[in-house]
């Protein structure tokens, strides 16, 4: 799938193919994006790759597992792994599998961009970065400068955070401006190592479409839910199975499972006479579409499974760590 990016991204000034012609010397590196929930982890991560890879919400936790990004500029193929916000507030199975797989990321990469929101430091925050381990550079992205009213009001809280840590570097910036992501890609090349790429050059992620489904179908029932909705929901694609077609080049037919902990929240997913889960599943149907340049016919059912949140065995086999 070719990438949608930003006209002034760094990809658009020399081509890998090309700049491997001209005698350039691969480089090549594995990033974590780290932090607390909902500080734009995903935004970001789509923003470097060029293209929705990782759903975004409001609702705190939507990310669940590590999502791999990858974007090759010139020479460099940055690989971007996106993690679970840390969780420090409920001590269930899923969040213990969702903090375990943070855990996992941050000992074996080259560099850390760890986000935060702009002008503001948390428990939570600090939480995070006490995780991150020494000898590894941790360049501190403040996000969400756009929703600042003074943008020079956070010039001392700059001062503040740099005497709190030895960060490589502090950027302040929003992963909605394409320009501030321009330069994010300038800074991250300079402490990615000498060595060959991970990835063909024109890879995006190493996900299959079908957890690409899945999430999409996911992403699609927290926005027509809102708060109503607990975290403790998840979707499983039950079928995922490509069919001839006359009229299409090709075809899909998925069927994926909302799987709730309440018949009140099974309730809350149908909607009044099953117009909510009607408009979960169409426009899960329509981006599915997009993104796999294909039909897709999407089923999709609400099923009760209570406390399967605090259940280890069954948080495994949802494909969780």
């Amino acid at each position: 799938m070719p990438a949608d990016m930003p006209a002034d991204t760094p990809a658009e000034s020399i081509a890998p193919l090309a700049a491997l012609a001209a005698g350039a010397t691969q480089r090549c590196g594995l990033i974590a994006i780290v932090g607390k929930p909902n500080v734009g982890k995903s935004t970001l991560l789509n923003a470097l790759v060029g293209q929705k890879i990782s759903i975004t919400s409001r609702k705190a936790q939507t990310t669940r597992h590590r999502i791999t990004g990858i974007r090759t500029v010139g020479a460099t193929q940055f690989v971007f792994v996106d993690t679970p916000g840390f969780q420090t507030r409920h001590n269930t199975a899923l969040n213990r599998s969702l903090n375990k797989t943070v855990l996992g990321t941050v000992g074996d990469v080259d560099l850390v961009l760890f986000v935060v929101e702009a002008g503001k430091f948390s428990v939570a925050d600090a939480k995070v970065l006490s995780l991150l381990k020494p000898g590894i550079p941790v360049i501190l992205l403040a996000n969400k400068l756009d929703e600042l009213n003074r943008r020079g009001d956070v010039a001392p809280w700059l001062g503040e955070m740099s005497a709190r840590h030895d960060f490589a570097e502090i950027v302040p910036m929003s992963a909605k401006n394409s320009k501030d992501i321009a330069r994010v890609f300038g800074i991250c090349e300079k402490y990615l190592p000498e060595q060959p790429w991970m990835y063909a050059e024109d890879e995006l992620t190493d996900r299959s479409e079908k957890f690409l489904a899945s999430e999409t179908v996911r992403e699609k029932l927290f926005r027509f839910t809102g708060d109503e909705l607990p975290y403790t929901s998840t979707v499983i694609i039950e079928k995922f199975e490509e069919e001839p077609s006359p009229k299409h080049k090709r075809m899909m037919r998925i069927a994926a499972t909302i799987v709730v902990e309440r018949d009140s929240h099974k309730a809350m997913v149908i909607g009044d006479k099953g117009e909510r889960l009607k408009r979960i599943g169409t426009e899960s149907r329509q981006e599915l579409e997009k993104l796999m340049d294909c039909k897709v016919f999407l089923e999709i059912w609400v099923k009760v499974r209570s406390g399967w949140a605090d259940d280890e065995a069954r948080v495994r086999s949802f494909g969780y760590e």
